[in-house]
């Protein structure tokens, strides 16, 4: 175990949506990317000193290739910044946690967006 903690410094989420409401129009990989990029303003945190983005994502079928690269992406996080798409259906943002926080544990990452 590292002797320096493991913190979460910012976050962000998008509104609540209903069932083909007014967000309906908005792509998750979109949503997703608005939300990392205001995470990381009020964390004060350059998207170059992101080291990995690992997203959930419950419903990938018609999202397009790798949403979780469409949203880092669309944050403005580097191309070379690696992205990983979890579906674990409800506890898919948990399980992008739990791994942001193993590959931080394992040295592997330095700062991770998860969500």
């Amino acid at each position: 175990m590292t002797k320096d903690p493991i913190v979460i410094v910012g976050m962000a989420r998008t509104p609540m949506g209903s069932f083909q409401g007014s967000l309906s129009s908005m792509s998750g990989p979109k949503l997703g990317s608005v939300a990392i990029k205001s995470a990381l303003e009020r964390a004060q945190v350059l998207n170059e000193n992101v080291s990995e983005v690992i997203m959930g994502c419950v419903l990938p079928a018609g999202q397009g290739q790798a949403p979780a690269r469409q949203a880092a992406l669309g944050a403005g996080i580097p191309m070379d910044v690696g992205a990983t798409t979890i579906n674990k259906m409800c506890g898919s943002g948990m399980k992008a946690t739990m791994f942001g926080h193993d590959l931080i544990v394992a040295g592997s990452a330095n700062i991770a967006v998860v969500g």
